[in-house]
């Protein structure tokens, strides 16, 4: 669906009255819109100055935008005559419709029948503010908001009008070409306008602001569309801990929580995230400035021992950011720039006696240059223009300027505070091509999530999509190993039994020790229903009868243990099916650390997940003990996965906790499914 016209239109009609549709007209002129603007109302002459006429098929020409400004019923019948009139989309302003199903059980009849009403026209909403559109002056918009026009600049979208409102009002320098709201996404998704923007060569990065992803293969395609244009993308993803809760038996969606799976999605898809808006704005401004950074290899200078150590201390919570040591070539120039009394380092702090010397700041500052780096911090914090004299200041912004045209390495000026970087020196330094950045923490922040993705050119498998939800049952544990069994997954010896008795008689069949467990529990260890080291049949008799159960598993015990791990895989409603792999036994939920990865995987998919836990320092081999046979540990989880491939249409979990790793061995000591029955 082409938007065009909708979103760069050359003649706007306003459908309706009050001030909402006043404000509108009163936008588009202030921004020195140069259509043409129209207004339609059934009684009134004129909308804030705007002749009207009585209804869409008396307006001279077919527009290329209306923003629909009247109640969710008659909103219906604009929509079709819009529609009917060839017009090139509409902004859909009521509410009412699907986001209000829950209050209103005619709302779903509603919004179908809007998208009846607008056919292959497109429409924005319902429940939306509408768009800015500051290269050409379209502001589609019934309220006040805070862009100016500009020429080039990035694109925010949320669903969210009152965020978008906001974000309109930042003073950070950051120049915004689009802000458009997507309300309910009744029939365009912001995957899908993102795909229209990226045709707009203005657009230098698109921020999204997500409450869910709706279709995964928009999204998809979305990643692709933006790699082969070249335009970064940054999402700030919402309702992170609400996400829709499943009934789980696992350990594995319990400790995925409600973000895992979007946060495997994006980084699948190669999309960084922002964790804040001050974040996501920041990130936004590195990426029009600079486009994604090679890797986080940083030098910062500032004229305080006490910044060089916040900056060094705050880097630490962000691994994949460092201050490489000195070179050579680093060292020489800045002692020729600073002379003997600065301690170098990096961070540096090059005391204040240069302070003023504009020609002595910027051959201090630009001597922090040096191959790799990809970005030279310059941390400067200005006084207050109300109460301070910040004269002084001066000499900062043109020794960031100067050093800036000297220095191949990009150049960037951060305040600790975000308040004390003040918008009109923020946009001198972005006219100079220095990034102002404002506040420390966010700017690290920032320039972590503009760092190009590992992998991001790579074509990836289209993630196995979730389907419908299903009622799904608890597999017994015996069920579950066999099934897996025959994907490969490696398992003990055992039988099932079905009484005490046969329990015991089952252990002539295997090496002692013997491990037993009693059926009908998904949490084995907690509800008492598993013994271990059980040395002969007697022992496993009693235990059984000590038990309870209607059924048992006998099995020999697995020595010697060197590591347990946990291998699950849980539906994800929105975003697919999640592989989690993490630290199993009793320590599952314990242990602080576990990856995510979307289906489907490949091997060194599963081996860098491995990779980036600290117990894979026990995989390789901790403090000169043999390593752990990693090829095992990615053969059982791709078992798993090939199992969840194979059962995609019925299963919600299947998890092994733990798998136990020997010297040789990845072995499934205990297997929970949950699945349709077939």
């Amino acid at each position: 669906m082409d938007l065009t016209r909708l979103l760069n239109p050359r003649s706007i009609a306003v459908v309706g009255g009050g001030a909402w549709c006043r404000q509108v007209i009163a936008q588009c002129q202030r921004a020195g819109f140069p259509g043409r603007l129209m207004a339609v109302h059934p009684d009134a002459d004129s909308v804030g100055g705007v002749a009207a006429v009585r209804e869409v098929a008396q307006l001279p020409c077919a527009p290329d935008a209306a923003f629909v400004g009247v109640n969710r019923h008659a909103t219906l019948d604009v929509v079709a005559a819009l529609s009917n009139a060839g017009a090139g989309g509409a902004v859909c302003f009521a509410s009412g419709f699907s986001e209000a199903v829950a209050e209103d059980t005619c709302a779903d009849d509603l919004q179908r029948q809007l998208l009846d009403a607008a056919g292959r026209m497109p429409i924005l909403g319902p429940n939306c503010y509408g768009f800015l559109n500051a290269f050409d002056g379209a502001m589609i918009w019934p309220d006040q908001h805070g862009l100016a026009r500009v020429d080039r600049g990035v694109a925010i979208l949320t669903q969210s009008s009152n965020v978008a409102l906001n974000l309109s009002m930042q003073r950070r320098a950051l120049p915004v070409g689009y802000v458009i709201t997507c309300g309910n996404q009744a029939q365009l998704s912001q995957a899908l306008i993102a795909r229209q923007l990226l045709d707009d060569e203005r657009v230098t990065a698109i921020g999204l602001h997500v409450e869910g992803f709706g279709d995964l293969r928009e999204w998809e395609a979305l990643a692709r569309a933006a790699r082969a244009r070249g335009v970064a993308i940054v999402v700030l993803k919402v309702g992170r801990s609400s996400q829709a809760q499943q009934a789980t038996q696992s350990h594995t969606a319990s400790i995925a929580g409600g973000s895992a799976g979007a946060d495997a999605f994006l980084a699948r898809l190669g999309i960084p995230q922002a964790g804040s808006l001050t974040v996501f704005l920041e990130t936004l401004k590195v990426l029009h400035m600079r486009g994604p950074l090679a890797g986080g290899r940083l030098a910062s200078v500032s004229c305080s021992g006490g910044e060089a150590a916040l900056i060094a201390d705050a880097a630490t919570r962000l691994p994949d950011l460092s201050f490489p040591q000195l070179t050579g070539e680093q060292d020489h120039a800045l002692r020729k720039a600073l002379g003997p009394m600065v301690a170098l380092a990096n961070p540096l702090d090059y005391n204040t006696y240069i302070w003023r010397d504009t020609a002595a700041m910027a051959r201090a500052w630009a001597a922090m240059e040096a191959p790799g780096l990809d970005m030279v911090l310059v941390i400067v914090d200005f006084p207050r223009a109300d109460r301070c004299d910040a004269a002084d200041w001066e000499c900062a912004i043109e020794a960031a300027l100067l050093a800036s045209r000297s220095c191949p390495t990009p150049m960037a000026m951060v305040a600790t505070l975000p308040e004390l970087l003040p918008e009109d020196v923020a946009q001198r330094l972005m006219a100079g091509g220095v990034v102002p950045l404002c506040g420390l923490d966010d700017a690290l922040a920032a320039l972590d999530a503009a760092r190009a993705r590992a992998g991001v050119a790579e074509e990836r498998l289209p993630v196995l999509l979730p389907g419908l939800p299903r009622e799904a049952a608890l597999l017994a544990e015996a069920e579950a190993k066999r099934l897996l069994a025959r994907h490969g997954l490696d398992r003990p010896s055992g039988f099932r039994a079905t009484s005490p008795a046969d329990a015991a008689r089952l252990t002539a069949r295997l090496r002692a020790p013997f491990v037993l467990k009693a059926e009908g529990h998904a949490h084995k260890t907690e509800a008492g229903a598993v013994r271990l080291n059980l040395q002969d049949a007697d022992a496993v008799e009693a235990s059984a009868r000590a038990m309870g159960a209607a059924a048992f598993l006998v099995e020999e015990m697995v020595h010697p243990i060197r590591l347990e791990l946990l291998i699950g895989i849980h539906r994800d409603p929105a975003h697919g099916f999640v592989l989690t792999l993490a630290a199993g036994g009793i320590l599952a939920e314990l242990f602080d650390e576990r990856a995510h990865l979307l289906l489907p995987v490949r091997a060194q998919d599963i081996d860098a997940a491995l990779a980036g836990l600290r117990l894979d320092r026990i995989v390789r081999g901790y403090r000169g003990a043999a390593p752990l046979p990693r090829r095992r540990i990615l053969e059982a989880a791709l078992a798993l996965q090939d199992f969840a491939v194979t059962h995609a249409d019925r299963l919600e979990e299947v998890e092994i906790n733990p798998l136990l790793i020997t010297d040789g061995r990845a072995i499934a000591a205990d297997a929970l499914i949950r699945m349709t029955p077939s």
